[in-house]
């Protein structure tokens, strides 16, 4: 390869968007640009009218979408110096599942007057859980029906997935149900909006919309959901499905325009933010877990065998890497947690320590947890502060804390949340290697385990598995990337381009011994309280829940 040739990765996250402008002979990042979305994650307050949204909810601005495009792209070029004449292509990835209804034309429904003040006329984001009945009726019209598709997702589906949301809109808001002419995934959109073709990614259809061997769910299934629902496939879907490293379309005029890219270069298909990490960092052989941390954690790992793993979020064929079952599970929350409990729970003294340390409020911490010994804080915490979503998929769960005495200290209390999380995490293998898809290493993408050498350990400690870092800050943008430089015909494949273009740290944390069997006897507990709270034996959460869910409703309707 003579001439330098360039892709641009858009990664669109949940609060920010950001473009990686990468060299595809080595994957080397050129330029970063971040835009941080005006209207962020919307769960209080309605934008513009001040309406206050129920419990659970979680919404987006698809007009954020393209202005992170306007934005990042030409500071990109800018900044690198790059001209629009060596850049072969341009792939995204999002957070999924992220839904949006929309005109027949691609407009959202949310752009227009009549339907901006309805919040189901919005964006519904990943972590919208205010869709659980409707999940619990799609569980129970599947097992009902003998559904044998529903397997193919550890036996539930979740309220964050496609159905669940639309068919919220259907039986909550029926009139923006009908006069939305499509119902996508805000990463279609996106490619919608940049090519003028309206495409559906292989990766989400199977993942999130219940699309296995190709197919959807029967119209009979549907039906029995809502009389309305019987034609949501033909009416607002499509059941034609563009493959991973395909060439979606071309970027028009209007956005090359926009973007100062040429017109017609190559547009990869849409993927999902995790999965489009793994040849990111080269995890396209069978035996590697890569975990994208961030707010939440995604699991994701390919095999040879096709297995239903109990809780998995699914299993696709090909829905990672060509010629593998894709696999994913995952953790509702991780980051959120942690900055849940600085945000809110940390006493004066600990703000003050860290700023004449120099350091941030998580560093701090971090430094002070580090100090201790496995076990020393004599807690055990539960990490469903946002539900549960491998291998319970039950986002009415909520977190829980066990041990504390007069003596806790934030700093306690934080090494115990950083746990629960690597038991989580081993809880999500344990359930893989119990039908036979083994977990051999762990390799971690996102600024989380970066920033936090204590949490790093603590993974490889409880796992008991070597813990690796990706070596690229910028992971999913970097995978769109690879997959743009695709779709432009730069590599035959995404097994290629990883092998050229992914980036793998050199650091490698190994277990310690005697910590590993420290842990053993931690887990053991959380494994009880998992059990007692998360299967049936005590309730207290759920009734919590929706105690909580009446007295905020009755006030709004007061």
């Amino acid at each position: 390869m003579n001439e330098k040739k360039y892709a641009i990765g858009i990664d669109f996250g949940t609060l920010s968007g950001r473009a990686v402008l990468v060299d595809v002979g080595d994957g080397s990042e050129v330029a970063t640009a971040v835009f941080d979305y005006s209207n962020g994650v919307i769960d209080h307050i309605m934008p513009g009218s001040g309406k206050q949204l129920p419990p659970e909810w979680a919404l987006q601005d698809p007009l954020d979408y393209i202005e992170t495009i306007k934005q990042t792209v030409p500071a990109v070029l800018t900044e690198s110096g790059v001209s629009a004449d060596e850049v072969v292509g341009v792939g995204i990835d999002f957070t999924a599942c992220t839904m949006m209804p929309v005109k027949a034309d691609g407009t959202p429904l949310r752009a227009l007057a009549e339907w901006r003040d309805n919040p189901h006329a919005w964006v519904k984001l990943w972590k919208h859980h205010a869709s659980q009945p409707q999940a619990d009726q799609i569980n129970e019209t599947a097992r009902e029906m003998g559904e044998s598709w529903l397997n193919r997702y550890g036996g539930k589906i979740s309220s964050e997935w496609f159905f669940s949301k639309a068919l919220q809109i259907l039986q909550e808001a029926p009139e923006v149900y009908h006069a939305a002419d499509r119902l996508l995934e805000a990463a279609d959109w996106v490619i919608w909006q940049m090519t003028g073709n309206e495409t559906r990614n292989a990766c989400t259809a199977g993942y999130k919309a219940m699309v296995q061997d190709g197919h959807y769910p029967s119209r009979e299934y549907f039906a029995a959901l809502h009389p309305d629902f019987a034609d949501v496939i033909d009416s607002k879907m499509s059941r034609e499905f563009a493959q991973l490293g395909d060439r979606a379309g071309e970027l028009t005029a209007e956005m090359a325009a926009t973007t100062g890219l040429k017109k017609g270069i190559a547009v990869a298909v849409a993927n999902v933010d995790a999965h489009v990490t793994a040849p990111a960092v080269k995890a396209t052989d069978p035996g590697v877990m890569v975990m994208i941390m961030g707010t939440s954690t995604c699991h994701i790992m390919s095999d040879t065998e096709l297995q239903e793993v109990d809780g998995m979020c699914g299993v696709v064929d090909g829905g990672i890497i060509p010629g593998l079952y894709g696999y994913e599970a995952g953790q509702s929350g991780v980051g959120d947690i942690f900055a849940w409990f600085v945000d809110n729970a940390v006493p004066p003294e600990y703000h003050e320590a860290a700023a004449q340390a120099g350091l941030n409020l998580h560093e701090h911490l971090e430094q002070e947890a580090a100090r201790q010994a496995v076990g020393e804080h004599g807690l055990v915490a539960l990490d469903w502060w946002n539900g549960n979503r491998s291998t319970l998929v039950d986002t009415t769960l909520s977190g829980l804390l066990i041990g504390m005495t007069l003596a806790t200290r934030a700093p306690d209390i934080y090494r115990a949340l950083i746990e629960s999380t690597a038991f989580g995490t081993r809880e999500i293998i344990e359930a893989f290697e119990d039908r036979g898809i083994a977990v051999k290493e762990l390799v971690a993408a996102g600024g989380l385990p970066e920033k936090n050498m204590l949490l790093r350990q603590i993974y490889a400690d409880v796992t008991g598995r070597t813990f690796k870092l990706a070596g690229s800050a910028q992971s999913p943008a970097l995978g769109s990337a690879m997959h743009a430089a695709v779709a432009a015909g730069v590599y035959p494949d995404i097994q290629t381009a990883a092998d050229k273009m992914g980036q793998l740290g050199d650091e490698v944390v190994s277990p310690i011994p005697e910590n590993k069997a420290a842990y053993d006897a931690l887990y053991a507990e959380y494994k009880t309280l998992y059990d007692y709270f998360g299967r049936g034996a005590n309730n207290a959460m759920k009734r919590l829940k929706t105690l909580k869910r009446e007295v905020r409703t009755n006030k709004l309707e007061a």
